[in-house]
C-alpha cells in the first residue's frame, strides 16, 4: 500500500483553537522578531553579493511561505549566514540569473525530499560534517568582512581565502581608522548590549537586538561626524548601492537544459544546506516548546519558500535558529508570529527603506563578525577535535579546510563521501568471522534444541565457522583468510549464521562464491541457525538448489548431525 503525502502544515492545526490571548502573544513576538530580522536581512543580502533590499525581500517572501506551509509551529525563515558563501560564489560564477535558477532548482529538490519522506534521513548527516562546514562558513564570513570592518581601500579583493589574507596584510596601510572605529564599536556594542541594558536599567530597550541598537547609534554617529567634523571617509550603503523601496514583480527566469545541468551542483548544495539548517532549527525549537515538528512538511515548506523567493528577486532561505529562538523567548507559539514578522518587514521595506542608505558598511560588517562568531561553535569544534575518534576528526578537519580553502559545494560533497566510506569501514568491522575449535558451548547458544548437553563435540573432518553481525562488505573475504590458516580440506564446513540479522547483495555474492569454491574442492557447505528473513533472501537467490535444502538447518545440533551423515557416508 502506497503511503500518502506527508504534508500537514502546522498553520492548519494552529488556527483551529486560536484565541485572542494567543494572538497577542504572537503579535508581540512577531514584531520583535521582525525588528531583529531587519539588520540581519540587510547584512546577509549585502554579504551575499546582492543589494540590501533583496535580503529583506527574501525575509518577507520566504518567511511568509515557511510560516504558512512549514512543519514547525515557531520556525522563522529567511536569509542566513550559512548561505553567504555559496550565494556569493554562484553570483560570481553564474550571475544573478544563475542564482535565481539554482535557488528554484533547490526549492524543487527540497519538495522532492519532503514528498519522498526523506526528512528524517537528512538529520542523520554526520555531526562532524555539520560542525566542520559551519565553522568553515564562519571563518569565511569573517574573512569576507575584514575589508569593510576596517574600511580598507582596495580596488579588487581576491576570491581565494589565502590570497585574500595576503592582500589584507599588504593593504594594512590603507585602513580608514574612522571606519575601523565604527566597525569595532559595533562589535563591542552588540556583544555588550545585554549587559549594558541591565546595568543601566534600560528595561524598555532590553528586548531590542544589539545589532539594531548598533546600527542606529553608529548611523547617527557617522552622520554627526560627517556634518560636524567633516569626516567623509566612512562608507555607507548608499555609497555602494542605490536603495529602492518598490515592490518587485514576479519574474520566472528563462530555463535551458544547459543552464540546469551546470547548476545542479550548487542547487544540491543549497538544498542540502537549507534542509540541514531548517531541521536543526526545528529540532532545537522542539526541545524548548515541548513539541514535535513534521520534518517532511518542513522540507516541503522550505521548498515552496525557495521557489517563491527567487521569483520575487530574493535569495535562498532556510530556518534561522537565532530568529526562531527570539520568537520563542518572546512568546511566539504558532506560525502566526512568523507571518506577523514578515508583515513588519514589509511595512519597514515600504516606508523606511530609504533610510538604510545612511547605514555605515563597517557597522554591517560588525554585525556579520558577531554572526560569524556565533556560527563558529569553536568550543564544540575543539572538544570534538580532542575527544572523538581519529576518523571523525579527519572528517571534521577535511570539511572545515575544504570549506575555507575551496568552497562549500566541494566540502559537503567530499565530506559526505568521506563519512560514508568511514561508515562502511566501521560497519564492516562490526562483523566478526571466526572459527570454532573442538567443541561448541551451548550455554550461550540461541539456536540449540532443548534437552541437549552443555557441549557439542565437532566431528572429525568438520570445520565450524561463525559469522557475528551483518553479512556484507568484506566479511566474505575473511573466510579465505581464516581458512588459509588451517591448510587442510575438511569434508564439511558448517557456517553458523544465528547472529546475522541481514545479508546484502555483496554478502550474498561472497557467500555464493565461497559455496561454489568449496564444492569444487569437494567440500559440503552446511548453513546453521539461519533466521527467517535471511533464509527468505537465500531462497530468492537459489541457495536451496545450490546447497540442497537439507544443508540449511535451523539448529547447530541438526547441522552437526547432517555433517556426521556426510562424513560417515
Amino acid at each position: 500500500m502506497e503511503k500518502s503525502l506527508d504534508f500537514k502544515p502546522k498553520m492548519l492545526a494552529a488556527i483551529k483553537h486560536y484565541d485572542r490571548k494567543t494572538f497577542m502573544a504572537d503579535l508581540m513576538a512577531g514584531v520583535i522578531v521582525g525588528i531583529v530580522a531587519l539588520p540581519l536581512a540587510i547584512a546577509f543580502g549585502i554579504a551575499s553579493g546582492v543589494s540590501p533590499e533583496k535580503g529583506i525581500i527574501t525575509a518577507i517572501v520566504a518567511g511568509l511561505a515557511i510560516s504558512l506551509f512549514g512543519g514547525s509551529k515557531v520556525q522563522i525563515g529567511g536569509p542566513t549566514g550559512a548561505f553567504i558563501v555559496i550565494v556569493y560564489g554562484i553570483i560570481e560564477q553564474y550571475g544573478m540569473q544563475g542564482l535565481t535558477v539554482a535557488t528554484l532548482m533547490a526549492g524543487v529538490f527540497l519538495i522532492m525530499l519532503g514528498v519522498l519522506r526523506l526528512g528524517t534521513i537528512i538529520k542523520y548527516i554526520p555531526y562532524p560534517i555539520v560542525v566542520g562546514f559551519t565553522s568553515g562558513i564562519a571563518v569565511t564570513i569573517f574573512t569576507t568582512q575584514v575589508k569593510d570592518l576596517l574600511g580598507m581601500s582596495m580596488d579588487v579583493v581576491p576570491s581565494d581565502f589565502v590570497e585574500k589574507w595576503i592582500a589584507y596584510v599588504g593593504h594594512f596601510s590603507a585602513i580608514d581608522w574612522w571606519s575601523a572605529a565604527v566597525g569595532i564599536c559595533s562589535v563591542a556594542l552588540i556583544a555588550l548590549w545585554p549587559t549594558l541594558a541591565r546595568k543601566f536599567h534600560l528595561s524598555p530597550l532590553k528586548s531590542l537586538p544589539g545589532s539594531l541598537v548598533a546600527i542606529v547609534l553608529m548611523t547617527v554617529a557617522a552622520l554627526l561626524l560627517k556634518h560636524y567634523a567633516g569626516v567623509t571617509s566612512i562608507e555607507t550603503i548608499g555609497d555602494r548601492f542605490s536603495i529602492s523601496s518598490a515592490l518587485p514583480g514576479a519574474v520566472v527566469p528563462e530555463l535551458t537544459w544547459e543552464t540546469i545541468k551546470g547548476l545542479v551542483g550548487p542547487a544540491v548544495t543549497i538544498a542540502v544546506l537549507g534542509a540541514i539548517e531548517s531541521l536543526l532549527s526545528a529540532t532545537v525549537a522542539d526541545g524548548v516548546i515541548g513539541d514535535h515538528h513534521n520534518s517532511n512538511t518542513e522540507l516541503i515548506g522550505q521548498g515552496i519558500a525557495n521557489i517563491a523567493s527567487p521569483i520575487f528577486g530574493g535569495i535562498p532561505a532556510t530556518g534561522a535558529i537565532a530568529r526562531t529562538m527570539t520568537n520563542i523567548n518572546n512568546g511566539g507559539r504558532t506560525p502566526v508570529a512568523g507571518i506577523i514578522h514578515a508583515v513588519v518587514l514589509l511595512v519597514i521595506f515600504l516606508f523606511l527603506m530609504p533610510l538604510a542608505q545612511y547605514i555605515p558598511m563597517a557597522c554591517l560588517a560588525g554585525v556579520l563578525v558577531v554572526v560569524a562568531y556565533g556560527m563558529s561553535g569553536w568550543r564544540s569544534f575543539i572538544a570534538m577535535a580532542r575527544r572523538n575518534p581519529k576518523s571523525d576528526v579527519t572528517v571534521l578537519l577535511l570539511t572545515f579546510f575544504l570549506t575555507i580553502i575551496f568552497d562549500l559545494t566541494i566540502a559537503i560533497e567530499f565530506g559526505l563521501v568521506c563519512a560514508c566510506l568511514l561508515f562502511m569501514r566501521r560497519m564492516a568491522e562490526t562483523t566478526d568471522v571466526h572459527a570454532v575449535l573442538n567443541e561448541i558451548d551451548l550455554n550461550e547458544d540461541a539456536d540449540m534444541q532443548a534437552g541437549n548437553l552443555e557441549h557439542l563435540t565437532i566431528p572429525k573432518d568438520v570445520e565450524v565457522y561463525e559469522i557475528n553481525g551483518p553479512y556484507f562488505f568484506g566479511a566474505g573475504n575473511r573466510f579465505e583468510d581464516i581458512m588459509a590458516r588451517y591448510g587442510r580440506r575438511p569434508k564439511v564446513r558448517i557456517i553458523r549464521m544465528r547472529k546475522v540479522p541481514f545479508i546484502d547483495s555483496t554478502g550474498m555474492h561472497n557467500l555464493e562464491n565461497l559455496c561454489r569454491m568449496s564444492q569444487q574442492e569437494g567440500i559440503t557447505i552446511v548453513l546453521s541457525g539461519v533466521n527467517p528473513k535471511v533464509e527468505a533472501v537465500l531462497a530468492r537467490n537459489g541457495f536451496p538448489k545450490l546447497l540442497g535444502q537439507q544443508n540449511i538447518c535451523n539448529h547447530i545440533d541438526l547441522a552437526l548431525a547432517r555433517a556426521r551423515e556426510i562424513t560417515e557416508a
